[in-house]
């Protein structure tokens, strides 16, 4: 299965939704989707190269401490933060706190995505 992100409205997320609840209401099988709805200005945010670079690090690495992120990454915290805050308003990774023993919490980042291929579908 892939993760599918689609570029639109809102509208055209009730649009999908719709066919979905029909081809349910004719009984029609239905296969997962992981589709995820994205705005379009979003879109173009998420393959910013720096972004880009992110998710394939976070492919390789599935979980990672922010401070070893930024390290590997070469980033700084604001620059870093603007991009997780933007990843993770698509599921795209998952940002919590954990403990780290003796030293309070720290925070974790975990793709969400796995191996699964992530799919770029804009409709202009």
């Amino acid at each position: 299965m892939t993760v599918e992100l689609k570029a639109g409205t809102i509208k055209d997320f009730f649009v999908s939704a719709k066919e979905t609840a029909k081809e349910l209401d004719d009984g029609c099988k239905l296969t997962p989707k992981n589709t995820i709805w994205v705005e379009p200005s979003d879109l173009m945010a998420i393959l910013k190269p720096e972004r880009t670079k992110l998710v394939k690090f976070l492919r390789e690495k599935r979980k990672v401490t922010y401070s070893e992120l930024m390290a590997a990454m070469n980033r700084t915290p604001v620059s870093l933060n603007n991009d997780l805050k933007i990843l993770s308003r698509y599921q795209l990774i998952r940002v919590f706190r954990e403990p780290n023993p003796g030293h309070g919490l720290h925070k974790v980042i975990e793709a969400t995505f796995g191996n699964e291929k992530i799919e770029f579908k804009a409709v202009i």
